[in-house]
């Protein structure tokens, strides 16, 4: 489908000094524009997608601020103002007396045919959340979603800052046959939200930039009630949103859960891991990595587990060619479905020297199952080696090595390589596979974090007096208390962010001590 932009730039360049107007008109490339920023005592400037441009020689002054507010809309509480039946938008930089001292004049578009690159997404009734960087495009893709389902069911839009349907009390065309609800100040958009589904029976509820909590408790009210819900939320990429606390619950949730040694070695895991606390509130997410290329993620669950278990199961990626025909490619194959043969050809990609081969290890003191779990999670061809004639290179504890047994012993006379891990996890485990095969290990900063406080309590129960954990943020931290405290032990954040982080001890004597 060809896409169809409308910009009604006109109105934009009428409500700046006509000087500058002029000077934009100057450079062209209209379709490129960005916006127009205009800051106090600086020169005036025009922003594109690939440069910007100077607009005047002399500085932005207090009247050329006054020009513009006098020929827009109301600011509202979150400093955003438009022009009525636009869908520009004016936001406003003040300073400490609330005086307005800068203005970002952003362009809005209507552009008809983004949506054909999800349209199978958008009519399956499946809640969708789209992510990308600012200004990549989200709201230009929620405006087309509106206005397409709202040709066939009930659409409500919660129009928080005025951006997908424009400013004034008459929407702009570009929604269509779908509601608008505006909202008063950003802290009720919650409460509107709610409201939309109470009031105005929707089939459909259309929220852009979910941000906070209450927003997000609210999304998951509407979707439980069997609304189908697209919205937009800060954050790039589906891991983005796993690591932001706030945010975490639209895929469901994570949090932190101690296994019974029963179950821990039934999976092959450590005994602390994380889950998803939740059914996701969105079915699928929409990675937009550009204009013309984003990733997919069918089902948000399963993506979410993937992840949580320490291996990444591939987006769909769909783009437009040269000629603008939409393209599909399909997702690889969860890791663990991986032929020695295929897993030969995604270390190669992954950085390795040269195509994997099958490597024997021979596990001394080595968990051999979460060995395993290890080695399929990364794709590599291991094999377990039972006698150490047979083994390429020799995994082994700290503890073992100091040891000096025959076997280690022997290795190392052999020629053998000798791998030694602090202890026994999969985290550990993975790291050493890597150095073997010459592989990048992802590392999942939850999954490490939450390693490192069980090595610590451990430290702790053992008789070391306390233990300082790496810095993490607040929701880690969060997890690293929760978990000193089921381990009957007492622990205490240190420090200021960004290196604020986690004391583990035992008795509270020895933090009065440091008071």
């Amino acid at each position: 489908m060809r896409l169809e932009i409308t910009d009604d730039l006109d109105a934009l360049l009428g409500v700046i000094p006509p000087d500058l107007a002029e000077q934009v008109r100057a450079q062209g490339e209209f379709d490129k524009l960005l916006e127009v920023v205009l800051d106090l005592g600086r020169l005036p400037e025009a922003r594109y997608l690939e440069r910007e441009a100077v607009l005047r020689q002399t500085e932005v002054t207090e009247q050329d601020l006054e020009y513009v507010v006098a020929r827009i809309g109301e600011f509202g509480d979150d400093n955003r103002a438009g022009i009525p039946r636009t869908l520009h938008r004016t936001s406003a930089i003040r300073n400490r007396r609330s005086k307005i001292v800068g203005l970002s004049l952003r362009v809005g578009r209507a552009v008809y045919g983004t949506v054909d690159i999800i349209h199978d997404l958008v009519e399956s009734g499946k809640s969708i959340l789209l992510l990308g960087r600012p200004g990549v495009g989200k709201t230009t893709m929620l405006r087309e979603v509106a206005r397409i389902l709202g040709e066939k069911k009930r659409v409500v839009i919660v129009d928080t800052s005025n951006e997908i349907g424009g400013d004034g009390d008459i929407p702009h065309p570009a929604i269509g046959r779908a509601r608008r609800m505006q909202v008063k100040t950003p802290l009720l958009q919650h409460e509107v939200m709610i409201e939309a589904v109470e009031n105005h029976m929707p089939e459909v509820i259309v929220i852009d930039e979910i941000g906070r909590e209450l927003e997000a408790a609210a999304a998951r009210t509407i979707a439980e009630r069997g609304v189908q819900l697209v919205g937009t939320a800060h954050g790039n990429t589906l891991e983005n949103i796993m690591l932001n606390p706030t945010l975490a619950d639209l895929v469901g949730g994570i949090q932190a859960v101690t296994l019974s040694d029963e179950e821990a070695r039934r999976r092959g895991t450590q005994k602390t891991v994380l889950e998803r606390r939740a059914p996701p509130t969105f079915d699928v997410v929409v990675e937009i990595q550009d204009r013309e290329h984003l990733a997919v993620h069918h089902d948000v669950a399963e993506a979410v587990d993937a992840i949580l278990r320490g291996r990444s199961l591939p987006a769909e990626v769909r783009y437009r060619d040269e000629k603008g025909e939409v393209r599909t490619e399909r997702a690889l194959l969860p890791r663990e479905e991986l032929t020695p043969e295929m897993a030969s050809t995604l270390g190669a990609r992954r950085g390795a020297a040269m195509p994997l081969r099958t490597v024997r290890v021979y596990p001394y003191g080595i968990n051999q199952s979460s060995l395993v779990q290890a080695a399929r999670g990364m794709g590599l061809p291991v094999e377990i080696a039972e006698e150490l004639g047979q083994a390429d290179v020799v995994f082994t504890l700290r503890s073992y090595y100091r040891r000096r047994p025959p076997s280690i012993v022997e290795a190392e006379r052999g020629g053998v390589p000798v791998y030694v891990l602090r202890n026994n996890t999969l985290r550990q485990m993975e790291s050493s596979l890597a150095d073997v095969f010459g592989v990048q290990v992802r590392v999942d900063p939850f999954a490490s974090a939450l390693e490192e406080t069980r090595v610590a309590i451990e430290r702790v129960l053992a008789g070391a007096r306390s233990v300082e954990l790496s810095p993490q943020n607040a929701f880690i931290r969060r997890q690293q208390h929760e978990l000193a405290k089921r381990a009957q032990l007492q622990s205490r954040s240190k420090g200021k962010e960004p290196r604020r982080r986690v004391q583990i001890f035992k008795d509270q004597a020895f933090a009065e001590e440091g008071e």
